[in-house]
């Protein structure tokens, strides 16, 4: 189970922080949230509109609305509140730092295990299209005494199965992360870094496959 970023009674604590700066509506606090923790933490509605009702409950803050949208502001006993635990701010923005750092490390960790699986995959479809078409060149020289249009027909042949089954592992990798990454988003666990480890990941993985193709 993926344990929780913010500690018990921190979030409420830090939602009437944002709200102190400004009136806010709840995707603006979602967004106000992802933003301060550079996009390696952003709650989801149902994290954030209970806890705003909690709050509205206890005269910590108020609503009205604005055309199709609910601003949320606070009052004077949530002012009162959060001027009492002020010092308990500072702490809160260190142990999210942490909890997002170790959760971001999570993520890195599952999309380089993705992409050593899928680099094996790759490396091993080559090396048996290699044995298959070595093997079907052999055998047709035994057969015609030379490598002539014959060959060049069954090289094409293995090229292209061998390529088919590369589309088969490309579009099985792409499935299974596509899935993994939307189940961590509805947690919060997916950054901008995570893409960009994968950009690289993946620059690199073709290159490797590229590489085996040389002088073929």
């Amino acid at each position: 189970m993926t344990p929780p970023v913010f500690a018990h009674g921190s979030l409420r604590l830090y939602l009437l922080a944002l709200l102190d700066e400004q009136p806010r509506h709840g995707y603006e606090l979602i967004q106000a949230l992802s933003d301060r923790f550079g996009g390696t933490y952003s709650p989801s509605a149902g994290t954030i509109y209970p806890r705003l009702s909690k709050l509205e409950e206890e005269g910590l803050v108020s609503k009205t609305t604005d055309g199709r949208k609910t601003v949320y502001e606070i009052t004077e006993a949530g002012r009162a509140e959060l001027d009492a635990r002020r010092h308990e701010l500072d702490a809160i923005e260190d142990e999210v730092t942490d909890s997002v750092r170790r959760l971001a490390d999570g993520v890195r960790a599952e999309v380089n295990d993705a992409m050593r699986s899928l680099r094996a995959e790759l490396a091993s479809a080559a090396r048996e299209a290699k044995r298959s078409s070595q093997s079907t060149s052999a055998k047709f020289a035994d057969t015609t005494g030379s490598g002539g249009a014959g060959g060049t027909i069954n090289l094409h042949a293995e090229s292209n199965r061998a390529v088919h089954e590369a589309d088969l592992v490309l579009n099985e990798f792409r499935q299974q992360l596509r899935t993994d990454l939307r189940t961590q988003a509805h947690r919060g666990r997916v950054s901008t870094e995570s893409v960009t480890l994968l950009r690289v990941r993946l620059a690199q993985v073709r290159a490797d496959v590229l590489a085996t193709l040389v002088d073929r």
